[in-house]
């Protein structure tokens, strides 16, 4: 149920978002002065984006080799996994959450990539995909951690 609420804010917030860009790209004077306010609020905090949106459903793209799917349910458990981890790269790059309009767009974008290779990988229930998948998933992860994550894999 957790996930179904959390995927539903995702989409919404995805959807505002994709609105006003569409507005704002539409008229011949598009700055930030002229752009219209996008009416979002963040919610929780980036601790909690990560350990209640983004650990979940990467983990179910890391272990579908010892947990694959057998079933339409569990695909379609897969391609929503999947899906929300690629719009979770969105809420990353919102203003208010991104840290900075350089590394960490980057980091995001390479997180956004590897969910939305993983969704069309569920959606065309190719597990042999989403298996080779796991690397990128893991250097997107990686990546991001080493720059903003202090002391990611560092003894203590």
């Amino acid at each position: 149920m957790k996930t179904i609420i959390s995927t539903l804010l995702i989409v919404m917030l995805v959807g505002l978002a994709g609105i006003a860009q569409q507005q704002s790209a539409g008229s011949p004077q598009s700055s930030l002065e002229t752009a219209p306010q996008i009416p979002y609020r963040i919610v929780g905090t980036m601790s909690q984006l990560m350990v209640d949106v983004i650990y979940p459903t990467s983990d179910d793209i890391f272990y579908i080799v010892t947990r694959p799917p057998s079933n339409e349910a569990q695909w379609t458990a897969i391609q929503r996994s999947a899906l929300t981890l690629a719009e979770s790269a969105n809420l990353l790059m919102m203003p208010g959450r991104a840290r900075d309009q350089d590394k960490w767009m980057t980091d995001a974008r390479l997180l956004l990539d590897a969910g939305n290779l993983a969704f069309k990988a569920a959606k065309a229930k190719d597990f042999d995909a989403l298996v080779a998948l796991n690397e990128q998933l893991v250097a997107a992860c990686t990546t991001c951690h080493q720059d903003y994550r202090p002391n990611y894999r560092r003894r203590r």
